[in-house]
């Protein structure tokens, strides 16, 4: 059976980084995917920031899960070698955080386009280069299903991890399928599971509204009771919940609004901490959790 780590994006439970650990303790989570470092793009950090979150983070007994960058969130059109610099960049503030792994997409679409496989060649062969990158650095690459992104569709991820077979890893993301019209469970999760690297707990509902974890049409629930089942080994479930808007928010959509019901909490922290308990609350009943 598998071993369930939980992790978090803890720049939806406070900007400020001190109050993230504050809350990933407080939820009993011991690792971070950092993103959002008081107010911050991870990416875009000092070197010197980086080895402050590091004494930070050693000194809370937290870890890092692996890198929430936003690498690959541009346009094909973009200066491509400014990104590959800013993927260095990312990479030597992974070093220093003593992460292994970075969070990537497949470059935003043209609004007006029709026909993504005009540009099937191109992401593969830009996303190949940003792969030679990481190599350098001992960092693995995982690419996340995004709205709007080429590998939005099951399909379309497929194709670029297959075109990367064993270099690429995969981030399941359930509510991103669902928002662009996709199955995750069982049709995106039986397509790519060979591929699954680690997921991110992030739900919603048929109108594209997101939710707590296990109350939308993800199959979070259904997901990880196969996982508990066949996998033998951990696999780390990044605890993602978009119930509030959040610093960076914005900066992350790409001009998309995500349908979040605000209202229904007070404020950041009782929405992610709310979103933690019916997450543990979608394990297996068998499975070990930390």
């Amino acid at each position: 059976m598998a071993t369930f780590r939980f992790s978090a994006f803890a720049d939806e439970y406070s900007p400020n980084f001190d109050e993230q650990i504050k809350g990933l303790l407080e939820n009993g989570i011991h690792l971070i995917e950092p993103r959002g470092i008081d107010g911050v793009n991870i990416s875009d950090i000092t070197t010197e920031k980086a080895e402050e979150i590091k004494k930070k983070l050693d000194a809370a007994g937290i870890g890092i899960s692996a890198i929430g960058s936003p690498i690959g969130k541009v346009d094909p059109d973009d200066d491509f070698e400014a990104h590959k610099m800013k993927l260095r960049r990312t990479c030597e503030i992974a070093k220093i955080l003593g992460a292994t792994r970075i969070r990537m997409f497949s470059f935003f679409m043209p609004k007006d386009c029709e026909d993504y496989s005009a540009y099937k060649d191109l992401v593969i062969a830009r996303i190949g280069e940003m792969l030679d990158i990481a190599d350098e650095y001992g960092i693995k690459l995982c690419h996340e299903n995004e709205k709007g992104i080429y590998g939005d569709t099951p399909e379309r991820c497929l194709e670029i991890l297959k075109a990367h077979e064993g270099r690429l890893g995969c981030v399941f993301d359930p509510a991103n399928f669902l928002q662009v019209g996709a199955t995750p469970c069982p049709d995106a999760f039986d397509l790519l599971r060979p591929y699954i690297t680690y997921m991110h707990i992030k739900e919603c509902n048929a109108s594209g509204t997101i939710v707590l974890p296990g109350t939308g049409l993800g199959g979070i629930p259904e997901i990880l009771a196969v996982l508990n089942r066949t996998v033998d080994g951990e696999i780390n479930v990044t605890m993602e919940p978009h119930l509030q808007h959040f610093v960076g928010l914005d900066a992350l959509e790409n001009g998309e609004k995500t349908q979040i019901e605000a209202s229904a909490f007070s404020s950041a922290e009782e929405a992610f901490s709310t979103a933690v308990t019916y997450a543990r609350m979608c394990m297996p009943r068998t499975a070990t959790v930390l």
